[in-house]
């Protein structure tokens, strides 16, 4: 299995926080998938840092690189299809981050794994 991590996924699998489900867990952990996190995550948790929403005790560069190479993530950058997608989609979220997030999701067809209900809302499949 290929899967899309959500950002507060990616925050709740690195800091062993227990409101990650445990199915979720499992997905995370068996070597066999590949999990994905979204270059938008990236940008989301710069933005939530800078605004005092996300504190880290490290950087965050370093902080999510580290992350990335020790949970051998793969990296999913943001194509300009992928920004002009979420022209397509209806407002029921109003994220832009979670609109972009749904938009790869769907263009990439990989299911995201995600707990926000509102993008439940969209064609696209959802674990939790």
């Amino acid at each position: 299995m290929k899967a899309l991590l959500d950002t507060h996924t990616f925050l709740w699998w690195v800091t062993n926080n227990s409101q990650l489900s445990p199915y979720v867990r499992d997905i995370i952990t068996d070597v066999a998938n590949t999990i994905v996190i979204s270059a938008v995550s990236g940008w989301e948790m710069a933005i939530k840092v800078r605004s005092g929403k996300l504190t880290l005790a490290e950087d965050l560069e370093r902080f999510v690189q580290d992350q990335v190479v020790l949970n051998n993530f793969t990296i999913l950058p943001i194509h300009l299809h992928h920004a002009l997608y979420v022209s397509q989609l209806p407002l029921y979220h109003r994220d832009p981050f979670d609109r972009l997030l749904i938009a790869q999701s769907l263009i990439e067809n990989l299911p995201l794994l995600s707990i926000d209900p509102l993008i439940r809302q969209y064609a696209v499949q959802t674990i939790w």
